[in-house]
């Protein structure tokens, strides 16, 4: 028997909070933050535009749920004492997320009434570094460092022109083409580095968070 269409009364019934908020999450994987507009999340929910406002107060309140939402999904540092294990796992997660979600890469810090999610996020992130043999201020530099990373390489992966390394190898191809003579150095790097066999752009990322975690080691154990 086919299923009988569902109802404005019946949608309108099961709407929580909840269900919004993840329905404007998957509205912006899918089409970009700009597209988001109440009237359209109404009518991916079923229901009037109207009727969402008893669940959110205004944009602004659906922008900080969805920000909470995202941030629950990064991996939190356990308690433990292994604070590089603990934020190498936290920035691998985060950019796992920051990919599925691109749309947050500007919105994750600069809501100003976060949610639960985000603030266990931020108390777990302090909390493991203090228990490291952080300092406050170091923890605090710690923190700096390793998100300016984490969304710096988030945004520009996001914005990169490709998206495969075949997709890679054409446009190093295409740029050779044009600046073999005339740059050099910028030539050398895409012949012995980007074109060589399994070249991804993302194993840039666990460098340099290696190069960091080292760093901020050597900062944390140096005399005050």
């Amino acid at each position: 028997m086919a299923r009988r269409a569902e109802r404005p009364v019946e949608a309108r019934a099961r709407l929580s909070r909840e269900r919004v908020v993840r329905a404007a999450v998957a509205l912006a994987d899918e089409a970009g933050i700009e597209s988001l507009s109440m009237r359209r999340l109404g009518e991916a929910l079923g229901v009037e535009a109207m009727s969402l406002y008893n669940h959110v107060a205004n944009k602004g309140q659906l922008l900080d749920g969805m920000v909470d939402l995202v941030f629950s999904e990064i991996d939190t540092p356990a308690d433990d004492r292994d604070w590089k294990s603990a934020m190498r796992r936290r920035a691998i997660s985060a950019r796992g997320v920051l990919a599925r979600h691109p749309w947050a890469i500007g919105l994750m810090e600069s809501r100003t009434t976060p949610g639960p999610a985000t603030l266990r996020h931020h108390d777990a992130v302090i909390g493991c570094l203090r228990r490291g043999g952080f300092s406050v201020a170091m923890a605090a530099h710690a923190f700096s460092v390793l998100d300016s990373y984490i969304y710096g390489f988030a945004l520009q992966e996001a914005n990169l022109p490709f998206d495969s390394g075949e997709a890679t190898a054409e446009l190093a191809q295409a740029i050779l083409a044009q600046a073999a003579d005339d740059y050099p150095y910028l030539t050398e790097l895409t012949v012995e580095h980007v074109l060589q066999p399994g070249y991804d752009f993302g194993h840039e990322y666990a460098f340099g968070l290696e190069l960091i975690l080292t760093g901020l080691e050597h900062a944390r154990d140096e005399p005050a």
